[in-house]
């Protein structure tokens, strides 16, 4: 980490911490967090799709509890995901040609991203709806942002984008509460995750790194005033949460552990058994995310050349992989450059951080590999 800080192309403030079922095994920090503050463990971080772990486990409490049905219409509990029609291409005018699904979408679809919603940062189809079609963004937090076609029949293909968003909606019309105060009953008290949350306190505004963009000349910048919005209309269980490397890091223990924390279990053993396995089927793999938007990502994919599958809601990398990772691991990622990684087999998880656009930076993850690859290297009898 102070090589990554210190040596060009530099990287901001980093943060690193990884566990194994019991206790935390390494905790670290390295630059600057902001002016004159360094980087530690407790910086509260916008932790972007990371935020998409923990909204699949409210969904799966809920399923555990018979609350919901993984594989009933969601427009069931959504009303409006049943309006929600699939587009087959713009005509000459710029309007949207639209058709109905072949079929409702599923709860268990949008945790599986083949729902068929998309992303405007990794979409060419979507960049265009939101260029010409003037649609919001889902970083406004509005529920117009949600409103947006499918890419193709649900059920038949993977893509990455809003399902997670939609899946939070549901677990609204569930519990009817809003998706932060879910997740504060169900997950962050019990794991004892003080600084996790849609909203900004004032203790954790206090600790609050800056958000940067690395130009084309490879130069940082501080993005001034960034910060997801606060009391937004829909809390986004995709991208919505801001939290600690330390909170994060309770939350990989408990799927370390089968559902349990450290006050009693949060899912059932078989829940987790189930929710940690490829559920794309033996053919469909996920694949390379396009860097549409250039500002803001560069063509992304981890471990290229490996096969890789999608659980509820994890990737999973289907082989070892070469920072000694076991094959059958959960991981995910965080659009400012944040990693996570849950080794089940070898009882081992971590988590990477900075704040730093674009997503998948060649320097970011390269630190991150690093880091993963010495957590495993200290752990090999020599």
């Amino acid at each position: 980490m102070r090589r990554g800080v210190a040596e060009g192309p530099h990287l901001p403030g980093v943060v690193a911490m990884a566990t194994d079922r019991e206790r935390t095994l390494y905790a670290g920090a390295a630059g600057q967090r902001g002016e004159d503050a360094p980087m530690t463990t407790d910086t509260v971080l916008a932790i972007f799709s990371t935020t998409k772990a923990v909204t699949a486990t409210a969904v799966l409490q809920l399923a555990e509890e018979g609350l919901l049905d993984l594989d009933a219409p969601a427009s069931s509990y959504v009303p409006a995901l049943g309006e929600v029609q699939v587009l087959e291409g713009f005509s000459e005018d710029g309007s949207l040609r639209l058709r109905p699904p072949a079929r409702p979408v599923t709860t268990r679809m949008l945790l599986l991203h083949t729902a068929g919603f998309g992303y405007d940062i990794f979409n060419e189809s979507y960049a265009r709806l939101m260029r010409e079609n003037k649609r919001p963004s889902v970083t406004s937090g509005t529920r117009a942002s949600l409103m947006t076609p499918l890419l193709f029949d649900p059920g038949e293909s993977w893509e990455y984008g809003s399902n997670i968003d939609w899946a939070g909606q549901v677990v609204e019309a569930v519990t009817g509460q809003r998706l932060g105060a879910v997740m504060r009953e169900r997950i962050f008290s019990a794991l004892g995750m003080d600084s996790t949350g849609f909203v900004l306190t004032p203790a954790m505004r206090t600790r609050l790194a800056r958000m940067h963009q690395r130009g084309e000349d490879g130069a940082l910048k501080v993005i001034a005033g960034f910060e997801l919005p606060q009391e937004p209309e829909v809390e986004m269980g995709g991208h919505g949460l801001y939290s600690t490397a330390e909170d994060y890091l309770r939350f990989i223990r408990m799927w370390l552990n089968d559902g349990a924390g450290p006050n009693g279990p949060l899912l059932r053993p078989e829940t987790v058994a189930m929710a940690a396995t490829n559920g794309l089927g033996p053919t469909l793999k996920i694949r390379t995310l396009p860097g549409v938007k250039r500002h803001l990502s560069h063509d992304a994919e981890f471990f290229p050349g490996m096969p890789k599958s999608w659980s509820l809601s994890f990737m999973i990398n289907d082989e070892a992989a070469p920072t000694g990772r076991s094959a059958g691991s959960l991981a995910w990622a965080g659009l400012a450059n944040l990693y996570f990684w849950i080794d089940r087999t070898a009882g081992i998880g971590g988590f990477w951080g900075t704040q730093l656009f674009p997503f998948a930076d060649p320097a970011a993850l390269a630190n991150f590999e690093a880091f993963e690859t010495a957590v495993y290297r200290s752990l090999t009898p020599r």
